[in-house]
């Protein structure tokens, strides 16, 4: 079974490339964004609560997308062939629990992608996001808002994957086939 992370600033590429790995690999692809924007569009409790942190560009607390993510993982036919994580595990936390949870599973994770990409084109790239896809959460202030959460909660998580010798730097700078390439270099070399 083949598990992956795939880490990176906001804008860095992650939806983008998760397709590409879905295609490749048979993944099954779980985004937090995806499912808590579904959430939220459903109107459910669950996304009126995480609904008042992601506008204020706050990351939603641990437990409640821990829940969802063992909620999703659970849901995958005994066939799956693994699975993409985007945007999850963002903290410590989610990722000491993460590990918990697929090792009680007999599911292992395979390796943390680490997206990178400088700051200036993360905010050029999540601006034009916002022109085209109206998201509110791709304006200038809550970007800036949202990359420093990710550094100072985020980076941590893929020093946590180093001690486990399950990280892989990528650089995200490039064409999408440039990038994909480099992932799938990754990928084989750490299976």
């Amino acid at each position: 079974m083949l598990n992956i992370i795939l880490c990176g600033a906001p804008g860095s590429g992650k939806g983008t490339q998760s397709e590409l790995l879905v295609a490749q690999y048979g993944l099954k692809h779980l985004s937090t964004g995806d499912l808590l924007r579904n959430e939220i569009k459903e109107k459910t409790e669950l996304g009126q609560i995480a609904s008042g942190y992601i506008s204020q560009g706050q990351l939603v607390p641990d437990q409640m997308i821990i829940d969802i993510i063992v909620k999703n993982i659970d849901e995958q036919p005994d066939d799956c062939k693994g699975f993409i994580l985007d945007g999850f595990p963002r903290t410590v936390a989610q990722a000491e629990a993460l590990e918990s949870i697929l090792n009680s599973r007999n599911k292992k994770s395979t390796v943390l992608i680490d997206l990178n990409v400088p700051d200036e084109e993360l905010i050029n790239r999540l601006l034009k996001r916002g022109e085209s896809s109206g998201r509110a959460d791709d304006n200038l202030e809550t970007i800036k808002k949202r990359l420093d959460v990710y550094y100072s909660q985020t980076t941590p998580v893929a020093e946590y994957y180093k001690t486990l010798n399950k990280y892989a730097f990528v650089e995200g700078l490039g064409t999408i086939e440039e990038i994909f390439s480099r992932i799938s270099s990754a990928i084989e070399n750490n299976k």
